[in-house]
């Protein structure tokens, strides 16, 4: 069985509740259980944390013991050189995302230092971005 872990960062916790206009009103916690249904052939594992070490900490540890992550690192996308070195020394196969379209909003959401050690990206699908990334791990295009 493939195993996925899908690692969000900052302010992700508040899905549902946090600016529903960009990031729609289903918490995470729901969305994740839709995606264990749809697909039950993945092993799928979920961290969230606010905290830019610990989130270096489960990129290491999930990174060695899983076949590929799934990455919103949320802001810390635009800041984090931690972040990037970590993705970038892991050997599970990384997908980047993130929920809006960065590109049509602030100019300092324009940078992805995590974009050039993803094998893909995906921005501006909602919350189903998640799902088109494990679509994409189950298929075999990434």
């Amino acid at each position: 069985m493939i195993k996925v872990a899908i690692i969000n960062g900052p302010n992700l916790n508040l899905l549902g509740k946090r600016q529903p206009e960009i990031y729609g009103s289903t918490t995470f916690d729901e969305y994740l259980e839709k995606l264990k249904a749809d697909f039950e052939d993945l092993d799928l594992s979920y961290y969230q944390s606010n905290v830019e070490g610990e989130l270096v900490t489960a990129i290491q540890d999930y990174g060695f013991s899983h076949d590929y992550i799934v990455i919103n690192a949320a802001a810390y996308t635009h800041t984090s050189i931690a972040i990037a070195d970590a993705v970038a020394a892991v050997p599970a196969t990384c997908i980047g995302l993130h929920i809006s379209n960065i590109y049509k909003r602030e100019e300092e959401r324009h940078v992805d230092l995590l974009a050039k050690y993803c094998k893909a990206c995906l921005f501006g699908f909602g919350i189903e971005g998640y799902a088109l990334a494990l679509r994409a791990i189950t298929q075999g295009d990434v």
